[in-house]
């Protein structure tokens, strides 16, 4: 394909069927590749629903004591690289998430946030299921911001980016000891919520994992046909990837190894929870299943640009059948899937407890992402919204932000500052 990288075409449907066409006479019989890869993926399927069905974990859980020893194990490792997802037991004390929690409520009490919110600034699930967010566009609280520099936040995106293969090809993608700061927002979900949840979808890129050649290349195997030789672990040219090029209010500017939130509250089991489809190979079959036949020629199973990528009962029913939610956490434990995990979360009616969360991924130092750190450096200097995220800038004057002054040495490396 010629599409560049800088913009997808406006008439982005003749490009799919343009797209079409050409990885079909690429791939040749279609149907029996995909083929292949739906018994592959059933095999999967069928395991995991065993392990539920039995009452046993699905999820890898890994103490974080075990990352803070180097004593996790060669098949602790293997669980998490198969599953694509894990849990990290005792991330941080329960006391000290807690206290973060209502540190959190403080500073925004404090800032009379409630006085000055003016609601939801973007529409980037586009046509998914989706109640309004319990979602707070705050991103430079002291509590944000010290989970994101702590010790123990960089001992795991360590951890986690070691499972990848950065180096392949002749190139270290990235270094996988140092993640960029990726400040995002956090969810407040009080008790008594009831919400319709968010439909199944994966981030990461919609559209552009079909239309650009840094994409073609990350799925060079699955797009010749090739699936068996697919590995949802190597990094290469994923660092390359732009992975919204259509303006969005939200968007992802960075390679996130994993994607992952810090729990500051206790997640109870069936409240609303994160689920997952715990296949990380399952992306080979979001991206052939749109070239079978029943699918109309212009679209790729209700891929719109600029929005996430819906995974959905009609086109996708054997993987929605793998749906899996994470297991009961407490405030402390963080939540971690790849980056091309397909995940939702569960509705929910008259929540029990609080459901808490700040979001923090594994964004490993590259040079896109040290671009993106660049801009982040600026953002806190003066409190306003990262520009992955809708120009809303509550915090600009709030009282107790977190400043540049406030960082510590992971912090200052995050930020390509040390």
């Amino acid at each position: 394909m010629t599409f560049s990288s800088d913009t997808l075409p406006a008439d982005h449907k003749a490009a799919i069927r343009q797209l079409k066409r050409e990885l079909r006479a690429q791939l040749g019989d279609v149907e029996a590749v995909f083929n292949r890869l739906s018994e592959r993926i059933a095999v999967r399927v069928t395991e995991i629903n065993d392990l539920k069905a039995q009452g046993d974990a699905v999820w890898p859980v890994i103490p974080f004591e075990a990352i803070q020893n180097g004593a996790v194990t060669a098949e602790q490792r293997e669980a998490i690289r198969r599953r694509g997802c894990a849990v990290i037991k005792g991330h941080f004390p329960r006391e000290q998430a807690l206290a973060w929690d209502k540190s959190m409520l403080d500073y925004l009490d404090r800032n009379r946030f409630d006085e000055v919110y003016s609601g939801p600034g973007d529409n980037f699930f586009g046509t998914l299921s989706a109640s309004r967010p319990e979602i707070f566009p705050i991103y430079w609280s002291q509590a944000q911001m010290q989970a994101r520099q702590s010790e123990e936040m960089a001992l795991a995106q360590s951890f986690l980016n070691r499972l990848w293969t950065f180096e392949s090809h002749g190139k270290q993608w990235f270094n996988p000891d140092v993640s960029v700061l990726y400040p995002d927002r956090i969810r407040r979900r009080p008790p008594g919520t009831t919400s319709r949840g968010l439909g199944a979808h994966t981030d990461s890129g919609a559209l552009e994992r079909w239309l650009l050649p840094a994409c073609q290349q990350v799925f060079a195997r699955v797009f010749d046909g090739n699936i068996e030789q697919y590995d949802p672990w190597d990094a290469a040219h994923r660092t390359e990837v732009e992975e919204y090029t259509v303006d969005n209010t939200t968007k992802c500017s960075v390679f996130r190894t994993f994607q992952g939130w810090t729990a500051l509250s206790d997640m109870l089991p069936g409240q609303g929870l994160l689920h997952v489809v715990p296949i990380p190979e399952a992306m080979a079959y979001i991206l052939l299943r749109p070239l079978l036949d029943d699918v109309p020629e212009d679209e790729l199973c209700g891929v719109a640009p600029g929005r996430v990528l819906p995974i959905s009962e009609k086109w996708h029913p054997l993987l929605i059948e793998a749906l899996t939610s994470i297991p009961a956490l407490e405030a402390g434990d963080s939540v971690w899937w790849h980056c091309d995990v397909i995940h939702s979360v569960a509705p929910v009616e008259n929540q029990q407890g609080w459901g808490n969360v700040m979001y923090i991924p594994a964004a490993p130092l590259c040079e896109k992402n040290l671009a993106w750190a660049k801009r982040v450096k600026v953002a806190l200097e003066t409190g306003a919204s990262p520009d992955d995220f809708p120009r809303e800038d509550y915090e600009k004057n709030w009282q107790d932000r977190f400043t540049v002054a406030d960082l510590n040495i992971h912090g200052k490396r995050a930020l390509g500052l040390a």
